[in-house]
């Protein structure tokens, strides 16, 4: 009989499960969002038992939707965003709202350990540079601001943690996650107490559940999981990882050769490399899915999420013809523009910034001239733009690579897509898959139930190229002097944004 494994992936706002055969073909999805809760601007939130059984009823309708027989799921893993934080408290139920990766409230912590030193003093073991919504400095944060939840944590969680410990009962904290939360000794693998006590945090060393891998055994479904789930029993949860290794991995990113962007809420762009990054042009090392390996990334919550709030606040009324949807109408308009033809820029500063860190979403150009094709192509260009300006960053430590493999919602535009290759000038390869996460975390599921020995035999098999893009030579040097301009209104904008605080 077939087996099967099954992927769920929770996002910043929407949970899918994905059922993958052993060869990689996805076989039933289901989706559904969770609300927001933005209780003051800069906060972002959701509650920890709705997301939970929101995991639950996706597995459950994905089992219905595939037609196959439960017993035949020989493995689980999760995948989530990174960064945030998820905390349990002593009482046995969450401690306070999950907090997700776009939440600002904590950004004066980084910048306060910028300029005390403590960070320099730091670096050689965090081997990354701080974040505002880094389990670190939301901790922080709640130390100063509410001391009684702060006391109440018993595990301290990164999302996907926290759904795996409501699968398994077991807590634990696994290596892709924590080494991005600014709490861990990265260089050493392992959590230091003295690292978290000159950090102002020194309770959370007991906070901080065991280290395991993203392939290890971490529990199995317990009864009141496989209640919820239509699971069986018993089966077992591998540790899963972060949302952009569990990309990277179902990208066959299993060398160091290979460098991978990720167009979903957040610009994620990364390769993996066998030493960190530690001359400073690098913002972000952490531990990769693969032991051995470091995850050399350059984020920011500055990509295709842009797009999905200016759809909603400037075109809900937008006329959509029969059998298209409203992706094929903004594809049509901002291809209809050619890019010479345009002199409109945004900055993708939303939800987040990759230059001044109260960046903020900005439209720079406009003239009763323009029209909302212009702004949409200035959306899909300011996105790709927030892409390059990471990528150069990669690129300015290591060789070209031969092709970027791509993943998140931008792929399923041709257009977007198209753009990405013309503004980076390299080939844009996709993969067979439409749920890129879950795919990631079904090979470690597969890897755990002892299908295959590690990630890259699972890639020969799990792993399916889809298409390849190449640049259009005529648009590279056009997008070359676009993106100098856009690179000038972001530095000027830069000295104007410190007179705003979240």
């Amino acid at each position: 009989m077939p087996k099967y494994v099954i992927g769920l992936d929770n996002g910043g706002t929407t949970t899918k499960a994905a059922i993958f055969d052993l060869d990689g073909r996805q076989i039933a999805s289901h989706g559904k969002a969770t609300k927001a809760i933005t209780p003051k601007p800069g906060y972002t939130e959701r509650d920890m038992e709705e997301l939970w059984l929101t995991n639950c009823e996706c597995v459950r309708l994905a089992l219905e939707q595939s037609g196959i027989d439960p017993a035949d799921v020989i493995g689980l893993a999760v995948c989530g965003h990174g960064k945030g934080l998820y905390p349990w408290g002593k009482d046995g139920k969450p401690a306070y709202n999950g907090i997700i990766s776009t939440d600002g409230r904590a950004w004066k912590y980084p910048e306060k350990w910028y300029q005390s030193g403590v960070h320099a003093k730091l670096h050689d073991r965090l081997c990354q540079e701080f974040m505002a919504c880094q389990q670190v400095a939301l901790l922080a944060w709640f130390k100063d601001h509410h001391r009684e939840i702060y006391d109440n944590i018993q595990y301290v969680f990164s999302i996907k943690d926290y759904v795996r410990f409501r699968l398994t009962g077991e807590a634990w904290s696994e290596a892709t996650d924590i080494s991005g939360s600014g709490l861990m000794n990265v260089r050493d693998a392992r959590f230091d107490r003295d690292l978290l006590e000159a950090l102002g945090i020194g309770e959370v060393y007991e906070k901080l559940a065991p280290i395991r891998y993203s392939c290890d055994v971490c529990g199995r479904i317990t009864k009141e999981a496989a209640a919820l789930t239509g699971l069986p029993e018993g089966i077992p949860v591998a540790g899963g990882m972060f949302d952009v290794d569990a990309c990277g991995v179902a990208a066959d990113l299993t060398s160091t050769e290979e460098l991978c962007t990720i167009a979903g809420t957040w610009s994620i762009n990364e390769y993996i490399a066998q030493a960190p990054v530690m001359d400073g042009s690098i913002a972000m090392n952490s531990l990769f899915a693969i032991p051995g390996y470091y995850l050399v990334e350059e984020s920011s919550a500055t990509s295709s999420g842009n797009l999905e709030w200016f759809l909603k606040n400037c075109m809900a009324n937008e006329p959509v013809p029969e059998g298209k949807s409203i992706y094929d109408v903004v594809n049509a308009k901002v291809d209809a523009i050619r890019p010479e033809d345009s002199d409109v820029y945004f900055l993708p500063f939303l939800y987040g910034s990759n230059a001044h860190p109260l960046g903020k979403g900005t439209f720079v150009g406009l003239t009763t001239y323009h029209d909302t094709g212009h702004m949409l192509r200035a959306v899909y260009e300011g996105v790709v733009y927030s892409h390059k300006t990471h990528i150069d960053k990669l690129l300015s430590s290591r060789v070209l690579p031969k092709a970027v493999r791509m993943a998140g919602g931008a792929v399923n535009s041709a257009v977007w897509v198209q753009m990405f290759a013309d503004v980076l000038g390299l080939p844009i390869e996709t993969i067979e898959t439409k749920e890129l996460g879950a795919l990631g975390c079904g090979m470690a599921a597969a890897i755990a139930a002892g299908v295959y020995s590690d990630y890259k035999e699972a890639a020969k098999h799990m792993v399916h190229i889809a298409s390849r893009v190449e640049p259009n030579p005529e648009r590279v040097p056009v997008y070359a002097k676009k993106y100098q301009k856009y690179r000038a209104v972001s530095a000027a904008l830069d000295t104007v944004w410190g007179q705003f605080e979240v």
